[in-house]
């Protein structure tokens, strides 16, 4: 594997258990969330390191696109936060949290597992 690709995707594992260490001491509540200022920042720029890794590989190997679940949509979700950050709804957040993101870590640290 191209040493660029694997060390983007150890950049999305990286963000995706920063993501998991923000509620390690914390129940999952969504009400607690949304009136959390700083954890909904700090999971929205964990999420823009994840999509702009997952666009710089798609551009590099389309073969990732089959790979990764949704990873087109990976890539729409960082655009939408950082060029419509006024129309990111907590819900929508909340639910690829709980939804989408164990996914796709287990995704990539398969992938980065078989190159091992």
């Amino acid at each position: 594997m191209d040493e660029r690709i694997k060390k983007w995707l150890c950049d999305i594992v990286q963000s995706a258990d920063e993501i998991e260490g923000f509620f390690e001491n914390e129940k999952r509540d969504f009400f607690e969330y949304r009136s959390n200022v700083m954890l909904k920042r700090a999971v929205e720029r964990n999420l823009e390191i994840i999509g702009e890794a997952m666009n710089r590989i798609l551009t590099r190997d389309s073969s990732f696109e089959i790979r990764i679940t949704k990873a087109k949509a990976i890539i729409g979700l960082r655009n939408q936060v950082i060029h419509a950050y006024d129309s990111i709804s907590d819900e929508n957040i909340w639910s690829i949290l709980i939804n989408h993101l164990p996914i796709l870590s287990a995704e990539v640290r398969a992938i980065l597992d078989a190159e091992e």
